[in-house]
């Protein structure tokens, strides 16, 4: 093993406070994140299943990441295998390897992690020595087909409420003597979790999936599981580290969304809403204000927490502050504005998604520009100085008018900051729109690119001379290459290998030609009402009958009423 790689590591676990050592445990268990230390450090999920795991007597988990490039390159240069932060142990070593899966592009990140682990990359091609590669998160929730190829299983909804059964089976078949395959079969028995060697897909001849089959006695249809109590379960950073992308001791007040916003596919495969007790996220705080770190609630839309303003003022009275990952100018507080404000934050942001109120309505995204007027407003107030709006486009339905309405809303926004005083920046985010699988819009095309750039050069161009005006947006071949893989099938496995070995995501566009896919299938068409998806394995619990009707409504510009007690409208209560 190269020296200087394992002191780069050896020096990273040691800034650490909280990390796990453990001798002598039964199975060992290697957490992955398919991205930067950084970034896998930043996600609550991570420090959720890394100490859920750890708490289990038979069991060590240790984390694995991929590296910075530098890194990286130096890996490939020394031929050194990627291994673990904790004990330097390489991948291939571990009984069983768990990718935590949280965006479309990681997928290539993922192949090459797998490589440089030594680990063999299609399921298919391990034996009875190699590793059980499994993955969850939220990838593996909506659509797991396009890594189908690479993966022995899939954990289909939250980790607390599977992996514990998950660990159980693997222990008894191990006790059992079980070969692989039968381990496999055994595993696809526990609830939420798929194996896709025990389905075959069937094509018709427009490439569209005819039926899938399940095989020796694999369930037709996994469940998603998912954690009735929150409070059984704790959710806030367990490992510290300064290296981190915004360095905050995490704390997850709320879980799911009952907003119904259209477009959002956690907010459907996530269902229902749930919230932590404010008893609980206050021993949280108490928790994290030893380390001195600013507190990060982490939520769907923080706002939307109904003691936000006892615990912002619980957080602030401990003399701590805070950030928030979220939160919806419909519901923000002037509470929680001025919390934000004395903790320190310069630029407050907004999500209306659409400059127009006809397009609010087709997405179903509930907030008025009164709501974002009154947020800037307590943001102005409480003295905060920038302004970030989050937009997309492409959105259905969508016309060139309400492409001008994001134009429109941005320049009586910033009339409005001028005739308040303030002097700060306002910041356009503009996304195109990516349709997402287990949402109304799955049924829909996506804007071609061209029609995407020539509504990006209209907003830029109606917005240059504008001083203190910012447009920054996500680079449109690149949302392709994201909408390919969020509704793609099991074909696609070929092209992400093929991209991963050439350096990833800008190659595989070019891959999915040379193996005769093309991407207007996959982007631009129409999908008939009863088509079958390739993910239609998996049980989110939202009906699908449900979820066309709020397709009609889209198109009718008809809203949809939030969740509430009592409600059975979408199958998952």
């Amino acid at each position: 093993m190269d020296f200087r790689l394992k002191e780069t590591q050896k020096l990273r676990f040691a800034n650490e406070r909280g990390a796990y050592i453990k001798r002598g445990a039964e199975f060992n268990f290697l957490l992955a994140y398919p991205n930067l230390y950084k970034v896998g450090m930043s996600n609550l999920g991570i420090h959720i299943v890394y100490d859920l795991l750890n708490k289990r007597e038979d069991t060590f988990c240790e984390r694995g990441f991929l590296p910075e490039s530098e890194i990286l390159a130096r890996h490939k240069k020394t031929d050194t295998p990627l291994f673990s932060l904790e004990t330097r142990r390489i991948f291939s070593d571990f009984d069983i390897i768990g990718f935590a899966i949280s965006f479309e592009m990681d997928y290539f990140n993922t192949v090459e992690m797998l490589k440089l682990g030594r680990i063999k990359i299609l399921s298919e091609d391990r034996g009875e020595k190699d590793p059980i590669v499994i993955a969850g998160g939220p990838c593996a929730t909506f659509n797991p087909e396009p890594l189908a190829a690479f993966f022995d299983c899939f954990i289909i909804g939250e980790g607390e409420a599977v992996m514990p059964q998950f660990m159980d089976c693997y222990k008894e078949a191990k006790e059992e003597g079980l070969s692989r395959k039968e381990i496999l079969k055994k595993f696809s028995k526990v609830p939420g979790v798929y194996v896709p060697a025990l389905y075959e897909h069937h094509y018709n001849e427009d490439g569209t999936v005819s039926c899938i089959e399940s095989k020796e006695g694999a369930p037709e249809r996994v469940k998603r599981m998912w954690v009735e109590d929150l409070d059984e379960f704790a959710a806030h950073s367990v490992v510290i580290t300064e290296d981190t992308e915004f360095d905050l001791y995490l704390i997850e007040t709320a879980r799911g969304c009952g907003r119904h916003c259209r477009f959002c596919m956690a907010g459907y495969a996530f269902r229902k809403p749930r919230n932590r007790s404010v008893k609980e996220l206050k021993k949280a705080v108490d928790n994290g204000k030893k380390y001195g770190k600013r507190i990060g609630l982490m939520g769907a839309a923080i706002s939307d927490y109904p003691e936000i303003d006892e615990l912002a003022k619980y957080i602030l009275d401990n003399g701590m502050d805070m950030s928030v990952a979220s939160f919806r100018a419909d519901s923000v507080t002037e509470e929680l504005v001025s919390s934000l404000a004395k903790s320190g934050l310069k630029t407050l942001t907004m999500a209306p998604e659409a400059g127009s109120d006809k397009l609010r309505k087709v997405i179903n995204k509930g907030i008025e520009e009164e709501h974002l007027f009154y947020s800037m407003k307590l943001g102005i107030k409480a003295g905060i100085l920038n302004f970030r709006l989050y937009f997309m486009i492409g959105l259905p339905f969508e016309k060139q008018e309400d492409i001008e309405a994001i134009v429109s809303l941005a320049l009586r926004l910033k009339r409005y900051m001028e005739e308040e005083n303030s002097r700060g920046t306002l910041t356009l985010s503009i996304n195109p729109f990516v349709p997402k699988p287990c949402t109304p819009f799955m049924w829909l095309p996506m804007e071609n690119k061209k029609a995407i750039k020539e509504k990006l050069r209209y907003i830029e161009k109606s917005l240059k001379k504008e001083s203190r005006i910012k447009v920054i947006f996500e680079s449109p071949r690149e949302a392709e290459v994201q909408g390919i893989l969020a509704r793609g099938d099991r074909k696609l496995s070929e092209a992400i290998l093929a991209a991963a070995d050439k350096g990833g995501a800008k190659f595989f566009l070019q891959e999915l030609k040379e193996i005769g896919l093309q991407t207007d299938f996959y982007l631009t068409r129409d999908r008939g009402e009863n088509e079958i998806f390739p993910w239609e394995t998996i049980d989110i619990g939202v009906k699908r009958e449900y979820l066309y009707n709020e397709l009609k409504k889209a198109k009718n510009q008809e809203s949809t009423t939030k969740c509430f007690n009592g409600c059975k409208r979408c199958g998952v209560c």
